[in-house]
C-alpha cells in the first residue's frame, strides 16, 4: 500500500468540556426543569434555619413577630400559646425538609439521566474509534491502558457530571439565598461573611491543585499495574507451567507498591487538603459567631437573629463544601477526559471506500505482492521488497526460520499493519480500490493461538452470525471436532472457557478451522493452523480440508512437512525477502536453505 495513496484520517474527536456541553444541550428540557426544580428545592430548604431562632425572640423573650402573628392568625384563639407556635415551626420544618429532599432526589436523577448520556456518547465514540485504530498503535499502548480509559477514566467522568455538577446549581442557590437571609436580618453582618468566603475558596483551590498532580501520579502508576496484570492473567497457563509465577507475581507486586505509595500519598495529602480547608471555614464560623455576638451587644441585632446565624452559617457549610470539592472532582475528571483523548489520538488504519469488489462474481481470486517493505521500526525491514504472484485457486507454501517475517506478511496482507511502501492486489485490483472490510470479509485466516471467547461453541464458530445447526455440524465434521462437540453434554452450547481454556490445544486450533470452513472465505490462510494436532489427526484433517480448499486460494505458513507437502508451491523466506521457490521436491533437490530445512525430516 503506497503511502501516497492512503486518504487522510477524518478529523479526530476530542472529547473536552465543550462536547460535554453540546451533549448536555440537546437535553434541554430536562435541564430546565432540573434547573427549576433546584429553585424550588431551595425555596423550601433555605427558611428553615430561620424559623427556630425567630421562636426564641417571639416565645422565649415575649416579642411577638411574624410566626406568632401567622398562628395566631389561622388558628383559634384557645389554641394560642407555646406549644402551638413551637410544635407547628417543628411540623412546618419538617415538611420543608420534606419537600426539599424529594425537589432534589428528582433533580438529581435529570442530571443522572444526562450523565449517563454523556458517558454512553463518549464510551461508543470511543468503541467507534477503537475499531479503526492501527493494530501497531493499539498493541503500542496495551489492552491493560485502553480498558483502564473505558471503564476508570468514564467512571470519574460519570461522577463528576451526574453527582457533582447536579449539586452545583443547588449548592449556589442556597449560598444565594442564605445571603439574601443574612442581608436581611443584619446587612452589615452579612457583608463581612459573604466577603469573607471568597477567600477560602481561593485558600482550597490553591491546595486543590497540589491534589490535582498527585491524583495524576496515582492514576499513571495504576493504569501500570493493571497492564502489567492483565498482560499475566493472560499468560497465566504458560507462567505456571514454565515455573515463573514468583518473577511475574513478585514484578506485580512491584507494581502494587507503586499503587500503594502513590495511592497514599494522594490520599493523606488530599484528607489533609481537606481538613485544613474545613479548619479554615471553622476558623472563619468562629469568627463570624464572635463577630455576631458583638452585634449583639453594638446594634440592634436580637437574640432570636443571632442564633439564625448561626444556623445559617452551619446551613451554609454544606454547600459551601460542595463547591470546594467540586474543584476536586473537576481536577480528576478534566485528568481522566485528557487520558481518555490519548485513545483517540492514536492513528487510524486507512480507510479505504469499496470500488471495486473482486471477489463479488467469482470463487477465482489470484494475488499480487509487489515490491512490498514493513518494519515495526524505522530502518529494521521485516518484510525487504517482496514481490509475490499467487494464481486464483493455487495453493502455496511460505516457509523459512522463524523471524523470517511469514507471519508479518500474512498481516500486512490482511491490513493489519500497512506496508511502507508496495501494492497489493486482488485479482489485479489495488486494496485502495477494494477497502481493507471487503478484503476482510472474503479472507480467512486460522493462527497458531485463535482467539476464543468465553462463550459457548456455537457463539465462537458464528462470531455473530446466522448458520443453521446443520451448517456448524458440518464445518465440525470436516475440523475433524464433531466427535468431541456430540460427546459433550450440552453440545453445541458447551462453554470452551477464557481463550479456550477447557479445550486442548488441537481441540482450540480445529475449532478455529471449523470458523474457518463456515465463512465460506474465497482466501484461506493457515498460519501454523495445525501446529498442536497430533500425525493422526493432522492427516484426517487434511484429507477433510483437501475438498474444501480445492479452487480457493491458500496461503500455508508451517515449519511441519506435513502441512508444506499439501500445497503446489513453495516459497522459502530468510531476512524478510524471498530467496527461494518452487515445488517441494523441486526445492529439496536444489540443495539449499529448504532442502536443509525439511531435507532430514523427509528422510525420516
Amino acid at each position: 500500500m503506497n503511502a501516497e495513496t492512503t486518504p487522510v484520517s477524518k478529523r479526530r474527536v476530542r472529547y473536552d468540556w465543550r462536547y460535554i456541553l453540546t451533549i448536555a444541550s440537546e437535553h434541554r428540557r430536562e435541564l430546565i426543569i432540573a434547573n427549576l426544580v433546584a429553585v424550588a428545592a431551595t425555596v423550601a430548604a433555605v427558611p428553615v434555619p430561620l424559623f427556630m431562632p425567630l421562636l426564641v425572640d417571639e416565645v422565649l423573650l415575649e416579642q411577638p413577630g411574624a410566626l406568632v402573628g401567622f398562628f395566631d392568625h389561622y388558628f383559634p384563639e384557645s389554641w394560642h400559646g407555646p406549644w402551638l407556635y413551637v410544635f407547628g415551626v417543628f411540623i412546618l420544618t419538617v415538611v420543608l425538609r420534606v419537600i426539599s429532599l424529594v425537589l432534589n432526589v428528582w433533580q438529581g436523577r435529570q442530571f443522572t439521566l444526562i450523565s449517563k448520556d454523556v458517558i454512553f456518547r463518549i464510551r461508543s465514540g470511543m468503541l467507534e474509534r477503537l475499531r479503526r485504530i492501527s493494530m501497531a498503535e493499539y498493541e503500542t499502548l496495551g489492552s491493560g491502558a485502553v480498558a483502564s480509559h473505558f471503564v476508570t477514566d468514564l467512571d470519574t467522568v460519570d461522577r463528576f457530571v451526574g453527582e457533582s455538577v447536579s449539586k452545583l446549581l443547588v449548592a449556589a442557590l442556597s449560598i444565594l439565598g442564605t445571603a439574601v437571609v443574612l442581608m436581611w436580618l443584619h446587612w452589615p453582618l452579612a457583608l463581612f461573611i459573604l466577603f469573607m468566603n471568597p477567600l477560602v475558596i481561593y485558600l482550597t483551590m490553591v491546595i486543590g491543585k497540589q491534589v490535582k498532580r498527585l491524583k495524576q501520579a496515582e492514576n499513571s502508576a495504576f493504569e501500570v499495574f493493571q497492564g502489567a496484570l492483565t498482560e499475566t492473567l493472560d499468560a497465566i497457563q504458560q507462567i505456571r507451567s514454565s515455573n515463573r509465577e514468583r518473577h511475574y507475581l513478585s514484578q506485580l507486586v512491584d507494581g502494587a507498591d507503586q499503587v500503594r505509595k502513590r495511592s497514599a500519598s494522594f490520599q493523606w495529602r488530599s484528607d489533609a487538603a481537606n481538613r485544613l480547608s474545613f479548619m479554615v471555614f471553622l476558623v472563619g464560623f468562629d469568627l463570624f459567631r464572635a463577630i455576631s455576638m458583638m452585634m449583639v451587644l453594638l446594634s440592634d441585632l436580637s437574640v432570636g437573629q443571632m442564633i439564625a446565624v448561626f444556623g445559617y452559617l452551619w446551613f451554609m457549610m454544606a454547600p459551601v463544601q460542595e463547591l470546594l470539592g467540586m474543584q476536586y472532582a473537576y481536577y480528576a475528571a478534566d485528568g481522566a477526559l485528557n487520558r481518555i483523548n490519548r485513545l483517540m489520538d492514536l492513528h487510524e488504519e486507512p480507510h479505504y471506500a469499496c470500488k471495486e469488489n473482486p471477489f463479488a462474481d467469482t470463487d477465482q481470486i489470484s494475488i499480487h505482492l509487489q515490491d512490498i517493505h514493513f518494519a515495526y521500526r524505522s530502518g529494521e525491514d521485516v518484510l525487504n521488497g517482496i514481490n509475490l504472484e499467487i494464481g486464483a485457486g493455487e495453493k502455496i507454501a511460505l516457509v523459512g526460520a522463524s523471524g523470517g517475517g511469514k507471519s508479518t506478511l500474512v498481516q500486512v496482507l490482511l491490513g493489519l499493519y500497512p506496508s511502507q511502501r508496495g501494492t497489493i492486489c486482488f485479482n489485479g485490483i489495488p486494496v485502495e480500490r477494494i477497502g481493507l472490510e471487503t478484503v476482510r470479509e472474503n479472507v480467512a485466516t486460522v493462527l497458531q493461538h485463535p482467539a476464543l471467547f468465553n462463550g459457548t461453541v456455537r457463539s465462537n464458530l458464528t462470531l455473530g452470525r446466522e448458520y443453521q445447526d446443520q451448517q456448524l455440524w458440518q464445518a465440525l465434521e470436516i475440523a475433524q471436532l464433531r466427535e468431541f462437540v456430540e460427546n459433550t453434554a450440552q453440545q453445541l452450547d458447551t462453554r470452551v472457557g477464557r481463550q479456550g481454556v477447557r479445550l486442548s490445544g488441537g481441540q482450540r486450533q480445529r475449532l478455529a478451522i471449523a470458523r474457518m470452513v463456515l465463512s465460506d472465505p474465497k482466501i484461506v490462510i493457515l498460519d501454523e493452523a495445525t501446529s498442536a494436532l497430533d500425525t493422526e489427526t493432522e492427516y484426517a484433517l487434511h484429507r477433510a480440508l483437501h475438498e474444501f480448499l480445492q479452487g480457493r486460494t491458500t496461503l500455508i505458513v508451517a515449519h511441519r512437512l506435513s502441512a508444506v507437502k499439501q500445497a503446489d508451491h513453495v516459497y522459502v523466506f530468510e531476512d524478510g525477502q524471498i530467496i527461494e521457490q518452487g515445488s517441494h521436491q523441486q526445492l529439496l533437490a536444489e540443495n539449499g536453505l529448504y532442502a536443509k530445512l525439511y531435507g532430514e525430516r523427509q528422510r525420516h
